[in-house]
């Protein structure tokens, strides 16, 4: 197995490389003091297993992380760190283990052997295909795995605990705080028991597709393990994240992240705690296909410009910068028929609803393209 590790600590480094050395099947292959170093290293090398420093000088490690998994979403990722502030934060990114320093060689053992035994539980899966569970979250809440198919839910209670766990991306969240969300208007006695109940249930739910384990419980808090999950939610963001620039080299990988999104989030699910959730995705998805949008009417591509514009005023009627971009679109094609139609329901839900009428900029629109 490929080590790299990377800490701007010359004696940290030197006691990691003395402790590695001597553990079988381990193959030392980078050890940088600084980030640069280790991307350039990185983009050139195969990397199986790397033990990042959350803190290198002016830089953050998280970042370093988020950026390994983008490029290979195979390997194994251990935060090392002399603070425990940004262990919330860390496990964003879904890493194998994050150690406190000083480490010693015991603890060190336990992190290599659960690698180890991850990969070997990786290469001798049927067909070598990797048993990982899917989450779809767009327009619905279903969960599956590779192996099993649909995973069959023991109550609501323990599906909405999965959905609640799911939401806070792999982060612990207290016992008090899952009540609190999940439970709020049941006594605190109670409640405790039901939550109990409800986490016994969700591993029974997930022990036949293998992801039992996957329900970390301890010192009053619950987390979900997310390293061999697949969530369309995470995914979409992550996407979202990297194309800052729509251009000619990534529009399809644009164009396919936009079809991701369905639906709403947990749609069909009357969980009260993502109500907040919903509303962020869906001012994320909106913001993302109206640039889309914008870059197909430029490349003079209305029809799909068009379909996705219909989506996001169904999201959200009374949005004036996509009508006016949908406005733009059908007078742009040529479509006067389309045009009038929107344009009189646009007025005459606004006449209706808000007892407003459109703006002058929509007014001006409409009249440049409907003669």
């Amino acid at each position: 197995m490929k080590v790299l590790i990377v800490d701007d600590e010359p004696i940290m480094l030197l006691a990691m490389k003395r402790m590695l050395a001597g553990i079988e099947g381990i193959e030392l292959v980078g050890s940088f003091q600084q980030i640069e170093e280790a991307y350039t290293f990185l983009y050139k090398n195969d990397v199986d297993l790397a033990f990042l420093d959350i803190e290198i000088a002016d830089d953050n490690g998280i970042e370093l992380a988020r950026q390994l998994r983008i490029n290979n979403t195979e390997i194994d990722i251990v935060f090392t760190t002399s603070h425990t502030d940004y262990a919330m934060q860390a496990y964003d990114v879904y890493p194998l283990d994050y150690m406190i320093k000083p480490i010693s060689k015991s603890r060190l053992m336990q992190t290599i052997t659960r690698a180890f035994n991850r990969r070997h539980n990786t290469s001798t899966v049927n067909n070598h295909v990797l048993n990982r569970l899917k989450v779809q979250t767009f327009g619905c809440f279903e969960v599956s795995s590779t192996q099993q198919g649909e995973v069959k839910w023991r109550s609501k209670k323990s599906k909405e605990l999965f959905a609640y766990l799911l939401f806070n991306r792999g982060r612990s969240v207290g016992k008090m705080r899952v009540i609190e969300d999940i439970f709020p208007d049941m006594p605190v006695k109670n409640a405790e028991g039901y939550l109990n109940t409800a986490v016994y249930q969700l591993r029974t739910a997930l022990n036949s597709h293998g992801f039992k384990e996957n329900i970390i419980s301890g010192q009053e808090k619950y987390r979900l393990e997310l390293n061999q999950v697949d969530v369309d939610f995470m995914q979409f963001e992550q996407g979202v994240a990297l194309l800052n620039h729509i251009n000619k080299d990534n529009e399809t990988v644009a164009i396919e992240l936009e079809k991701q999104v369905v639906g709403e989030l947990f749609e069909g699910q009357s969980f009260s705690w993502a109500a907040l959730e919903q509303e962020s995705m869906n001012l994320v998805y909106i913001s993302f296909a109206k640039r889309l949008a914008g870059w197909l009417l430029a490349c003079e591509r209305y029809t799909e410009a068009v379909e996705i514009m219909r989506k996001i005023v169904m999201r959200d009627a009374f949005d004036e910068e996509a009508n006016q971009l949908l406005l733009n679109l059908y007078g742009a094609m040529g479509d006067i028929y389309a045009l009038k139609q929107h344009y009189q329901q646009y007025v005459q839900r606004m006449q209706q609803e808000l007892h407003m009428p459109p703006s002058m900029a929509m007014q001006k629109i409409y009249q440049q393209y409907r003669q």
